[in-house]
């Protein structure tokens, strides 16, 4: 599999599947193989196929059908030429990325919150509760929230930092797709209480257990993503970490 200089991994993976396809490995109107199989033939991680897959989906090569598999809907040869993914960001790199930041960005908040600070997050708390309960999703109160704790670091570098990943996240058309596949949004409310653990770790000023939080809160959200867009079974690899590499043992 080639390793493009400046391309994102993602991207080695769709050029891998669309040279299978150009191959004539597969034909219109075939599915494709699961994506596990794909990440084992080509040594990668199932959250990358899945990006690739993404990709693929957005150029119009492939038909993605919830419970039945990925489907060839033409050959590159038939594809239009622009690709309006190529600049985008996978959301589970997207994902690690924040894992990496926010969980020191917590840790680094819990020693210089201020009382005010608390008082904001616990509001935006109650507005994501009140969001989800009213159908709304509370994702408005979901990235306030996380904002907050970048701000309570009282560095502006950091919550420009954040704020960047936040909006690369709004444009990212991968992002768009990968919550189309998701039909149910109850997981919401499990981030709701992951927010509440972040929180008590901050209140009570301890870095290591709001670095824990955070970094616990994030794998939850990518473990649930990769599982509920999953479109061949319910069953899929870990990727990100098991656990925080960067911990410090004891």
């Amino acid at each position: 599999m080639p390793g493009g200089e400046q391309k994102r991994r993602y991207q080695d993976v769709a050029q891998a599947i669309r040279e299978d396809l150009s191959k004539g490995r597969y034909a219109v109107g075939d599915r494709l193989h699961p994506e596990r199989q794909i990440s084992e033939e080509l040594g990668v991680s199932r959250s990358l196929v899945r990006e690739a897959m993404i990709m693929l989906e957005i150029e119009g090569l492939v038909d993605v059908r919830k419970g039945s598999g990925t489907y060839v809907l033409r050959l590159p040869s038939d594809a239009p030429t622009t690709t309006p993914a190529s600049e985008d960001i996978g959301p589970f790199e997207l994902l690690q990325a924040r894992q990496l930041m926010e969980s020191n960005i917590a840790a680094f908040a819990a020693t210089m919150v201020t009382k005010n600070d608390i008082m904001k997050m616990r509001n935006a708390l109650e507005q994501e509760r009140r969001e989800l309960a009213d159908g709304s999703g509370g994702e408005e109160a979901d990235e306030l929230f996380h904002m907050l704790i970048a701000e309570a670091t009282q560095n502006s570098a950091l919550v420009e930092m954040m704020r960047n990943l936040w909006q690369q996240r709004k444009r990212s058309r991968m992002w768009a797709t990968l919550h189309e596949r998701i039909f149910d949004h109850e997981y919401r409310k499990e981030w709701l209480e992951d927010h509440r653990a972040i929180l008590t770790a901050l209140q009570i000023k301890d870095p290591q257990e709001a670095r824990k939080a955070m970094w616990q809160h994030l794998e939850n959200v990518r473990a649930r993503l990769l599982a509920l867009s999953d479109v061949d079974d319910p069953s899929f690899d870990a990727y990100l970490f098991d656990q925080n590499p960067l911990a410090i043992k004891p």
